[in-house]
């Protein structure tokens, strides 16, 4: 089976922060790249353009700047181990020192806190969770106030800074474009292979206002991350150029069972989605770590294809990853198929 045009996205990072590993990239199958600029600075993200402005003109290629939208991340700290039953604080700031403490500059997270703590009904978990860096670290709310939220540590492990923060399945966001991310777009938008990934798009009302405020020459993405979107896709794609569905945070609000279910209930539905469709999150996890995919990896690439999706994108397996190249040579095995 052949899809035209189909997509290999590759995430870059410190694995993958040379030239030669462009042009490796490009060789294997690379469709284009990826930043995430959630983890950068302003002037890091400066940095990653003058390098790869002259390698992206030339071969053709376009760059995805992930913007952050309306999903909440933590600040900036020194990363420490969360350790289970221990205490931790998270309060309303960029930045903190303070021994188990974690920094988080919403206060829309706060307000919804607030809410959950005195309205449980408002969660589909009675136990308030807070889901860290794609659920790997959870914890449990005991008690909120509008700056502070004092949580039990239920699933422990290192954290580290502008990790996502979220809580399970509340479906309690404001969606808001950040100053970061328009002093992004003013950066970048006079560059042609610029394209725009917004995270978390709650519907389509909120597409919309992102399609009003960036522009009909934009080339946006949006990424389905949450029950509201994938319900909601079909209209949402009258307001972007291409959807991603991305399952780390879909798992981690909507919990990994929940996730497997709507992902396969809405993969039945993309023939329906009228705009190009890419799979994202942990497709080719194992290689993060080792030289080849697992066969169960290789078969869901297969099926994705089969249901209509028109590419990949590569996160972890690309940017911090051991085998970026091998990694980028399996995601585009069935590219000529």
């Amino acid at each position: 089976m052949t899809i035209q045009n189909y997509e290999v996205i590759t995430t870059l990072g410190p694995s993958s922060d040379a030239e030669p590993v462009w042009e490796s990239l490009l060789t294997a199958g690379a469709t284009g790249f990826r930043v995430n600029t959630s983890h950068l600075s302003l002037p890091q993200l400066y940095g990653w353009l003058e390098k790869l402005h002259s390698f992206l003109v030339p071969n053709d290629l376009t760059l995805v700047l992930d913007l952050q939208g309306s999903k909440w991340r933590l600040g900036n700290f020194i990363h420490f181990e969360l350790v289970e039953n221990d205490i931790v604080t998270l309060i309303l700031a960029d930045t903190t020192n303070q021994p188990n403490s974690l920094p988080v500059s919403h206060t829309d997270f706060f307000k919804a806190a607030v809410r959950l703590a005195s309205e449980p009904s408002l969660a589909n978990y009675s136990s308030n969770e807070i889901l860290l860096n794609d659920a790997k670290i959870i914890l449990q709310m005991e008690t909120a106030s509008k700056d502070r939220v004092i949580a039990k540590v239920k699933r422990g492990g290192i954290i580290s800074p502008n990790k996502g923060i979220t809580f399970a399945a509340s479906g309690i966001r404001q969606e808001t474009l950040s100053a970061k991310d328009q002093k992004i777009v003013e950066m970048t938008q006079s560059l042609q292979y610029i394209r725009y990934a917004i995270s978390y798009i709650k519907d389509a009302i909120e597409m919309e206002k992102y399609r009003s405020l960036l522009g009909r020459s934009v080339f946006l993405i949006a990424k389905l991350e949450r029950q509201s979107a994938l319900d909601d896709a079909i209209r949402i794609a009258d307001f972007a150029d291409e959807l991603w569905l991305c399952r780390g945070d879909l798992g981690a609000e909507l919990g990994l069972i929940d996730m497997a279910k709507e992902v396969y209930n809405f993969s039945v539905r993309v023939p329906t989605i009228p705009k190009p469709l890419l799979m994202a999150g942990q497709v080719l996890e194992h290689m993060t770590e080792h030289t080849t995919p697992t066969r169960s990896e290789i078969c869901f690439l297969y099926e994705t294809q089969i249901r209509g999706y028109t590419g990949v994108v590569l996160s972890d397996e690309t940017a911090i990853g051991k085998n970026p190249v091998l990694s980028c040579q399996a995601a585009a095995l069935f590219k000529t198929r």
